[in-house]
């Protein structure tokens, strides 16, 4: 799963970390992209020598820029961390952002409250923490079967800290 629980501190401190599933690496990109290139470099071999090879290898290019943009920029978009601090006195949500500025929420650990939103919300079984004034959502990128697993586990985590 895509988020880690640390193990306990002596003060109670638990630490969650989410990010989203990465299912195409950096090396798996430029071997695609390599491998695009290269596929699209067979048919040109029988154009060596002519004008008709300078008319199609720009938009070849194009094509293979295109793709390689357009993978780089969906990595970048997935650079995504969010890092749930749960302490028994105080719950702290901060998120980074790959283009923009972070997000921050806390409030006392005793008033927060998990909900799944299992129609309503961007995404079907939707979780989000409310308290002090605000509900914010958290992994909100997961699937759905790891939000429904993620919901259970801060609930046990939040109802541990909160009998403390």
């Amino acid at each position: 799963m895509p988020y880690k629980w640390s193990p306990e501190e002596p003060n109670g401190k638990t630490i969650l970390r989410l990010w989203p599933h990465q299912s195409l690496p950096q090396r798996g990109m430029a071997a695609f992209v390599l491998g695009t290139f290269g596929m699209i470099s067979l048919p040109l071999f029988g154009l060596l020598g002519t004008k008709l090879l300078w008319g199609l290898l720009p938009f070849l290019m194009i094509a293979v820029g295109g793709i390689w943009y357009a993978l780089d920029r969906s990595y970048k978009d997935r650079n995504i961390l969010e890092t749930l601090t749960i302490t028994p006195n105080e719950t702290t949500l901060e998120r980074s952002n790959p283009r923009g500025s972070d997000q921050h929420w806390n409030c006392n650990t005793y008033w927060v409250q998990a909900t799944l939103h299992p129609k309503e919300g961007p995404v079907p079984n939707y979780v989000t923490l409310k308290g002090g004034g605000r509900e914010v959502e958290i992994g909100a990128f997961l699937a759905e079967e790891e939000r429904i697993a993620l919901f259970a586990e801060l609930q046990q985590t939040l109802s541990k800290h909160r009998s403390r």
